[in-house]
């Protein structure tokens, strides 16, 4: 049985019905116009699909912790993922939640003008509205404090988070969130692992938070370890 994300209970917006989409391993919570439950679950299929297959043919894809050269050939997506691990420094499927997101995203924008895709604290965001995203840090006493306003001039564009405390992704650092906002889904949920990998202590935070607003398309990025906070770039922290 897979752990409940009870993060998602606060999810709301006046415009937009939020409803789940799991399929085997992925469980995703969407924000759209109208229930896509259906057409969403056939993405999913769809894109786990294209992963699975090519790692079949490129079994290091799966399994390095450092970035890798796709085959020639390769699928967009997974183009895509390749080149956010090498300009992050991590392994290709550190960037795979962020770009589920995106692939599942862009298929519902056919059928909805406005579309949030969450995975796993991965997130996908294309609004004609402000939006405020907040931030779940697991013990820290910020953890639901603190968000980000997400101004809709802002979309499409990704805000992932990674966490040394909370959650069963691999993270070699211990910030509770290290959270970074790209137009890149990929790139936002690379970048996100390599910041949080960098934080062990609050000393850490400025020097990691240095190292990664300097990767191209990178707007900002935050850091939160117990009672401290961090935060560089081109973002609004909002208290909630």
């Amino acid at each position: 049985m897979g752990t409940r994300r009870f993060y998602r209970d606060n999810y709301n917006a006046d415009n937009l019905v939020f409803f789940k989409a799991v399929f085997d391993e992925t469980d995703l919570c969407i924000g759209a116009w109208t229930d896509l439950r259906k057409e969403a679950i056939q993405a999913i299929r769809e894109c786990r699909s294209i992963i699975e297959d090519y790692i079949r043919k490129h079994p290091e894809f799966f399994h390095s912790l450092e970035p890798v050269v796709p085959l020639a050939g390769a699928p967009t997506i997974v183009a895509d993922m390749c080149q956010a691990a090498r300009i992050a420094g991590v392994g290709p499927m550190a960037a795979v939640a962020g770009a589920v997101a995106r692939f599942v995203g862009e298929r519902l924008l056919e059928k909805s003008g406005e579309v949030i895709v969450e995975n796993g604290g991965d997130i996908f965001l294309h609004s004609r509205n402000d939006r405020r995203i907040g931030i779940y840090a697991g013990n820290s006493p910020l953890s639901g404090k603190i968000g980000l306003l997400v101004r809709k001039e802002m979309s499409p564009c990704g805000i992932c988070t990674s966490s040394g405390t909370v959650g069963h992704s691999l993270s070699f650092g211990k910030a509770d969130a290290a959270v970074v906002v790209s137009k890149d889904v990929s790139l936002a949920d690379a970048c996100a692992t390599a910041l949080g990998n960098r934080v062990k202590t609050p000393e850490d935070v400025e020097d990691a938070l240095d190292f990664i607003a300097g990767k191209p398309g990178v707007m900002g990025a935050l850091v939160i370890i117990g009672e401290f906070i961090g935060a560089l770039g081109d973002i609004e922290l909002i208290r909630l």
